[in-house]
């Protein structure tokens, strides 16, 4: 399907395609849909997959080999950061501590070790572009959106990490994504719903926003992914998706000049994000990124239809043909999407004919390997003089936040499915804020400890520090009963509470497992 879109004349073949290759859609289904495969044979460039696609290793595999059977060159992608943002292992959660915990161990070694696993998982599912990792320096502790999906708040921590991860990544094949630039980490707003704003001078952003931005491209990040983010200190109007200055005068810029001297792809965050739909429109924001220098338009995680591909297809050669968008700008934006692909297709032999082993995903309960060992490292401890090991099946009190959308709500975390394992009887209840599915916060500590009854109690909580509703209720468990544990799965802020302090930096799965083991076992 190749009709025009203005005037009475048919757009040139290769516009059309070149207007195609660099989207990067989603869609919905366990397998591709006909108008995928259709719009693969046109020209489509790449094919995002969320944790609606991905049932197991196996079904992947066979999903991604049919994408190939028609473009044996098509990137596939996926946001798997590990931790708390995962695709592959949605349903049951992460075998693997996302960066905040490997920040919180800061062993080169083991994240270049994690990320070469997690990338080996995604190579052998016919996965080779991966959204990943966060390069953000969490800097506002208050942040909603980034959190435990950075390795910490000081850069050069940060910086040194990432490019590990980059290295780990890339050598099983897999294309690094470093994002969100020119750095998500000192905002209060989620721009899945709103457009942050980062006001700091340009010395300050160089310091320490684009500290891990540059480790990264040293490294030999194949790929950066754009920020939804107003700086005013680099453009007072547009975002930094949008806006030249960000894209071409600083990500692409020489290094001599003072830029990054970016060659690889850049690839915008999710358009449909609040940021640029509720602003821009989603089309009027596709064009105006690929003139600001984008090179792929990331869409699909809430529009995944062939109606979407089509319109931002359409808006682009219109774009073309009216002169707003140069001719040239689109071709060299296609032309270096079909270098990344080059590159990710040499690296997967037998990926040419369509081919693929089915990837591994450990089971609860199973080893981890490198994902439990990092887990375990990450943990930090704190007991009380006079605390004693749980001996008996406890009950978890799960203190529940909303998840940000990056996340998700359909991915479990906690510890009382693995304390459930060491300890057979272990109960459980989940508690939320006012408004939502559960008690209101007036009276949740009296809820848990009336559910809780003779039993000890270990409270998890998620970010209590942002979520004032959390920490009244777990001080009033705590004040009723000193000997409660406390498990935090966020960025660990407060002091420790309780008889036995878990911080876990993060709540994958593993993280869990890891902090059930020191509860059980007071290792």
């Amino acid at each position: 399907m190749t009709a025009a879109v203005t005037g009475t004349d048919t757009p040139a073949p290769s516009l059309v395609r070149d207007a195609l290759t660099v989207l990067q859609p989603g869609f919905e289904g366990t397998e591709a849909p006909e108008w995928l495969l259709r719009q693969l044979a046109e020209g489509l460039g790449a094919v995002a997959l969320f944790a609606r696609n991905i049932e197991s290793p196996g079904q992947l595999a066979a999903l991604t080999a049919q994408l190939r059977e028609v473009r044996p060159d098509v990137l596939v992608a996926a946001d798997e950061e590990g931790g708390d943002v995962t695709r592959l292992e949605a349903r049951g959660g992460s075998s693997f501590p996302g960066n905040l915990a490997l920040g919180a161990v800061d062993d080169v070694k083991l994240t270049r070790a994690v990320a070469a696993e997690l990338g080996r998982r995604l190579a052998e599912c016919g996965v080779n572009l991966n959204w990943a990792p966060s390069a953000d320096v969490n800097s506002d502790p208050d942040n909603p959106v980034i959190g435990v999906r950075s390795f910490g708040a000081d850069p050069d921590l940060v910086a040194r990490n990432t490019a590990a991860y980059v290295e780990g990544l890339q050598s099983a094949g897999v294309a690094a994504c470093v994002k969100h630039f020119p750095g998500h980490g000192d905002t209060a707003v989620d721009s899945h719903h709103d457009m942050p704003r980062i006001d700091v001078d340009l010395a300050t952003l160089h310091a320490r926003e684009l500290v891990p931005f540059r480790a990264a491209l040293a490294a030999g990040s194949k790929v950066v992914m754009s920020a939804h983010i107003l700086v005013p200190a680099l453009d007072p109007e547009l975002p930094a998706t949008l806006s030249p200055a960000a894209l071409t005068g600083l990500l692409r810029a020489p290094r001599e000049s003072g830029g990054l001297g970016h060659d690889g792809l850049i690839v915008t965050d999710g358009m449909e994000m609040q940021a640029i739909s509720a602003t821009y429109g989603i089309e009027r924001g596709t064009v105006l990124a690929l003139a600001a220098g984008a090179d792929a338009i990331c869409v699909g995680g809430g529009l995944a239809d062939e109606e979407t591909v089509l319109a931002l297809r359409d808006a682009i050669v219109a774009a073309v043909e009216s002169g707003e968008l140069p001719r040239e700008r689109l071709a060299d934006a296609a032309g270096r999407v079909r270098d990344l692909a080059a590159w990710a297709a040499a690296q997967r032999p037998g990926a040419v004919e369509g081919t693929a082993p089915g990837g591994t995903v450990a089971a609860p309960g199973e080893a981890f390997g490198v994902g439990l060992e990092a887990a375990r490292r990450a943990l930090r401890i704190t007991r009380t003089p006079d605390f004693t090991p749980l001996e008996s099946a406890p009950y978890v009190a799960a203190f529940t936040p909303v998840a940000n959308i990056a996340v998700g709500e359909d991915t479990p975390w906690g510890v009382a499915a693995e304390l459930e394992r060491l300890l057979p009887g272990t109960e459980t209840g989940t508690y939320r804020a006012a408004g939502k599915a559960g008690p209101d916060a007036p009276g949740t500590a009296e809820r848990v400890l009336a559910a809780a009854g003779e039993r000890r109690i270990v409270a998890v909580v998620r970010d209590v520090h942002r979520h004032a509703w959390m920490a009244e209720a777990l001080a009033g468990v705590v004040a009723a009963r000193p000997d409660t544990v406390v498990v935090e799965m966020g960025v660990p802020q407060a002091p420790p509470t309780g008889a036995l302090h878990v911080a876990t930096h993060g709540a994958a799965r593993v993280c869990g497992e890891a902090a059930a083991e020191a509860i059980a076992g007071a290792r």
